[in-house]
């Protein structure tokens, strides 16, 4: 199960920038526990979907996981020993652009400790650190 986009604005984009802190999805908001970035960097579909694996397996049919980032941004390559210049090259793979304090993972239904060893397997997985966060309360 490949993680994209069924349809995109445009089919190539830039760079861009990571710098600054995540804006957004920072806090615990399905599950009990979670995985929260502390570095920042790229995190590709087929890194995404290992965690998922990683996770799901680790459970056996318990619990249940959200997964908090979505690859949607395409990063192109030009095939090895291509002159330079003719364009950009074709989409090679998609990412997920991660700042510190994203929330990349959620699980619930399971104990603190389940969570835990889950978490740390599935972040081993990922080019960036992470940490294991809990559910605080949010007075709105």
């Amino acid at each position: 199960m490949s993680m994209l986009p069924s349809r995109t604005k445009f089919r190539k984009c830039q760079k861009g920038s990571l710098k600054g802190c995540s804006k957004a999805g920072n806090f615990i908001d399905f599950g009990d526990y979670g995985m929260q970035a502390l570095d920042r960097g790229w995190i590709t579909n087929k890194q995404i979907e290992a965690c998922r694996v990683t996770i799901s397996r680790y459970f056996s049919r318990k619990g249940k996981v959200w997964i908090r980032i979505f690859p949607d941004k395409p990063v192109s390559k030009k095939p090895a020993e291509v002159r330079m210049g003719k364009g950009k090259g074709s989409v090679e793979h998609w990412v997920a652009c991660v700042r510190p304090g994203r929330v990349l993972f959620e699980v619930g239904n399971v104990s603190r400790e389940d969570a835990q060893r889950a978490l740390r397997l599935a972040a081993a997985k990922l080019p960036i650190k992470t940490k294991f966060v809990e559910r605080v309360e949010r007075v709105q």
